[in-house]
């Protein structure tokens, strides 16, 4: 057994499919899966189920997994050590995490077992803090909703998700006993939301999801400091908050989330980085992103 197996295994795990690892190695396909194959064969144990269009880890290959994992990161720490180097690449990526919930651990994972020697930064930013950032080269990749996307020149786009709407408010709120919500339900509700000065998209964004509908928002509370302040706001105030999906991965358990019926128009996630001198890294995340979203897609998650 060689280092090279344990890499080679490694990043099948993360990926979870050989043509994408083969991809990131630099590998041929039947190459890969001969050394994989070679691996199990010295260790006398199946570690993958191969699939038709994906792998995954028996529970000998999770054990094994784990531990390869640490084995490879203490190699690369004595090599570098050795060669007297240190983990001096970086790469610095904003986000907002309610729209980047549930495809940012998985991504982080992979990008982490394909480039181990790459240290990633991760700002939790408001909309108009990602944009002083990127303007001033403090950032290499912007995680964010289209409608916040203005006065940034310089930036190359490409569309991630899609992301359906959906209501949050406390587990005791009188909506909260309905599995949908009609946006009817919503005229006169109090609501708390985003402020303009740190997210000028959210509320323009908002009123033209309700307008179809007849409904003007009717706002008690604006929040500057992101969602993670504007949980226990709802809470306090006994309302209610248009949020994307997948912000149930990081809301606390007083809250509960329900989508609308019929649905409000939805939110366009993208990510960008710069047209000129773009992180090399950049574009590996980015693609590890959004393979992230068509695993949810087909997992449902």
């Amino acid at each position: 057994m060689e280092l090279r197996h344990l890499r080679y295994f490694a990043a099948v795990a993360a990926h979870g499919s050989f043509n994408r690892a083969a991809s990131v190695l630099h590998l041929t396909q039947p190459a890969l899966s001969r050394q994989v194959k070679d691996l199990e064969d010295e260790l006398g144990v199946r570690l993958l189920v191969r699939g038709k269009n994906a792998v995954t880890l028996t529970d000998a290959g999770e054990l094994f997994y784990e531990d390869a994992r640490d084995v490879l990161a203490r190699a690369d720490q004595a090599v570098q050590r050795v060669r007297g180097e240190s983990r001096n690449e970086v790469l610095r990526v904003g986000y907002a995490p309610s729209i980047s919930a549930g495809i940012m651990p998985g991504a982080l994972e992979k990008f982490q077992a394909a480039a181990p020697r790459v240290r990633i930064e991760l700002a939790d930013r408001s909309s108009r803090e990602m944009k002083e950032q990127a303007r001033d080269g403090l950032l290499d990749l912007l995680i964010t909703p289209d409608a916040a996307l203005f006065d940034l020149p310089g930036f190359q786009w490409t569309e991630l998700r899609r992301i359906a709407p959906v209501l949050v408010m406390p587990e005791s709120h009188p909506l909260a006993k309905l599995k949908k919500i009609a946006p009817a339900r919503l005229r006169d509700m109090p609501l708390i939301g985003l402020a303009r000065e740190n997210y000028p998209e959210y509320v323009r964004a908002v009123r033209a999801m309700l307008k179809p509908f007849g409904i003007t928002p009717r706002f008690v509370a604006l929040i500057n400091d992101g969602v993670s302040t504007l949980f226990p706001a709802l809470e306090a105030n006994h309302a209610v908050a248009i949020l994307a999906h997948g912000v149930e991965n990081i809301m606390p358990r007083a809250l509960v989330a329900r989508p609308f019926s019929p649905a409000l128009s939805e939110v366009t996630v993208k990510v960008g980085m710069p047209e000129v001198r773009a992180n090399p890294h950049a574009a590996t995340f980015a693609r590890l992103l959004r393979d992230e979203v068509s695993r949810t897609k087909s997992t449902g998650t």
